[in-house]
């Protein structure tokens, strides 16, 4: 057994066909199959169900997927320690970000980062919060921009900024016309939502209350991104919430107002999070210096 055997497996488990993932090792697929079969037979486990050109995790396999998993990112976080410790600021840096932020920020952290971590570039990942926290735990990312508090206690993270939300209103609605609105003011049955996954989404219901779905003609228009929304409000089809970065960018533009929210938990806290045993956390650390420090020169308003 050998680590590029375990690899091999992870590929197969990953993409269910054995071509497919010989061709992602770079190898031909007798030489993965062959090696796959082999490690079968020293384990004495059947890991994977062959179907044609389908392959399949067994049920006894499912723990040696996971094992290989964990050794190969065992190996990855050596190799990163071995780097990190000649220096931490050198390599690519993984970044996550969620889309609710990632248009807003990133155009102004990416060429901040190349200035302040020229030797660590960046290499972005922008996806749901789901979705991006599964691909830092299994070593994939080295750290993620997200919106929410981290689940669990593998996870440190240091915050960037406070955001807070805006009501998004059409021009001719009376909210529009207002200072502030109170959040209790708002009818959620009126409002354009994210898509299930998003954290604004969820954020917009703790707010705003739970409508029935059913019978809301706004609220049951479920967006795949905040544009779409703020796009549909200014076209008179409902309000939205969006935190002042994405509502900052429509400022002076016809058919829509931001008017800013009064009431508890207005506001949203983004942070930097990544992995306790990361070994380059003195490249996190100073990632979040940029970050915050596109905040304070005001190229980000919030």
């Amino acid at each position: 057994m050998n680590l590029r055997d375990l690899q091999y497996v992870v590929a197969v488990a990953d993409l269910g066909q054995f071509g497919r993932a010989a061709s992602a090792c770079n190898v031909s697929q007798p030489t993965l199959s062959g090696q796959i079969l082999k490690l079968e037979e020293e384990l004495g486990v059947q890991i994977f169900e062959r179907d044609g050109r389908v392959a399949r995790v067994t049920e006894r396999g499912e723990a040696i997927v996971a094992h290989a998993r964990r050794v190969i990112r065992a190996a990855d976080d050596l190799k990163t320690a071995a780097a990190a410790s000649r220096d931490p600021l050198e390599g690519p840096i993984r970044l996550g970000i969620i889309a609710t932020v990632g248009p807003y920020l990133a155009p102004y952290l990416l060429p901040a980062a190349a200035r302040g971590l020229p030797r660590a570039p960046i290499r972005l990942v922008e996806d749901l919060t789901g979705h991006l926290l599964p691909l830092l735990a299994d070593g994939k990312l080295d750290a993620a921009i997200i919106a929410t508090d981290p689940p669990g206690e593998r996870l440190e993270e240091i915050a960037l900024y406070e955001e807070p939300f805006c009501l998004m209103a059409p021009s001719g609605h009376p909210f529009a016309k207002r200072k502030s609105v109170r959040v209790d003011e708002i009818d959620p049955r009126s409002l354009l939502l994210l898509a299930d996954g998003h954290c604004l989404r969820d954020q917009a219901l703790d707010l705003c209350g739970h409508p029935d779905l059913g019978g809301a003609t706004g609220a049951d228009m479920r967006a795949a991104s905040l544009e779409t929304l703020l796009h549909m409000t200014a076209a008179g089809f409902g309000l939205t919430l969006a935190p002042h970065m994405a509502a900052d960018g429509w400022r002076g533009k016809d058919g829509l107002v931001a008017v800013p929210l009064k009431g508890e938990n207005v506001a949203r806290r983004v942070r930097l999070v990544w992995r306790r045993d990361m070994p380059r956390k003195a490249a996190m650390l100073a990632l979040a210096d940029v970050a915050r420090g596109c905040v304070a020169a005001g190229r980000v308003a919030v």
